[in-house]
């Protein structure tokens, strides 16, 4: 029995060396084998389209003794500028509350002997935010002085944006093949070596920062003509290509 067991533990150590060496021969050969040589290049393209399209943000901001008060006086005074919004030809689509807020306003003195009283509530103020898309920039000033008048009196900001904007980004993305395509056959010429094919193409595409026009303060734009300059959007895309290296 002791001389079958010894047998066994040989011929099973024996089998395991003869896998192990098997095992690590593949991984020898594969080391040695000649890597494929490449080349990467990239190619930045640009396209540039005046924006058809502006985003303003306006809000309705009130204040009373009571919230109560308070959201009434600013709900009447919302009611009136989208509805005035919508009579323009704003789609109800184009229309989001973005915030919405009831916030106290507090009081606090000092006591005689330099110690704080307690906050005390004096009021409330309510602030309701609207986010609008102007599909129509012709009307964009006019519907700043006409929402102003009605009672808009915080926000202002404007971003010029384009709706479908991927016929642009196409061509940007032709632009920066055919720019990475000529760099590439620039590197090999002058290398002396002769181009392949593709190995693999990717792209980075990044959206243009949105051109944000500072209104002047609501209360001075009521009594003044609002001048637009919406200026032109530009798409970028950079596009990355590895070419393999023909030996």
């Amino acid at each position: 029995m002791l001389k079958f067991t010894r047998g066994l533990f040989v011929a099973t150590a024996l089998s395991g060396a003869v896998f192990s060496a098997g095992f690590v021969a593949p991984a020898f050969a594969s080391e040695s084998e000649r890597r494929e040589a490449t080349i990467m290049v990239s190619g930045e393209g640009e396209a540039t389209v005046a924006p058809d399209m502006a985003v303003i943000s306006l809000a309705v901001v009130r204040d009373a003794d009571t919230a109560g008060e308070a959201l009434t006086a600013n709900s009447a005074a919302m009611a009136e500028v989208l509805a005035d919004l919508k009579g323009q030809g704003i789609a109800d689509k184009d229309l989001q509350t973005t915030d919405f807020s009831i916030q106290p306003k507090y009081r606090q003195e000092n006591k005689p002997d330099g110690t704080y009283e307690a906050p005390v509530i004096i009021g409330y103020t309510v602030s309701n935010g609207l986010t609008v898309r102007v599909r129509d920039l012709t009307k964009l000033g006019a519907i700043i002085d006409r929402s102003v008048k009605l009672g808009v009196n915080q926000g202002g900001g404007i971003t010029f944006t384009n709706d479908d904007p991927e016929a642009t980004v196409e061509a940007a993305r032709k632009q920066a093949v055919e720019k990475a395509a000529a760099k590439a056959k620039t590197l090999t010429e002058a290398a002396g070596v002769k181009l392949g094919r593709i190995v693999e193409i990717s792209e980075n595409f990044a959206r243009p920062m949105p051109q944000v026009y500072a209104a002047a303060p609501m209360a001075k734009m009521a009594d003044e003509s609002v001048p637009i300059a919406s200026g032109e959007n530009l798409y970028t895309v950079t596009v990355n290509i590895t070419y393999a290296i023909e030996q």
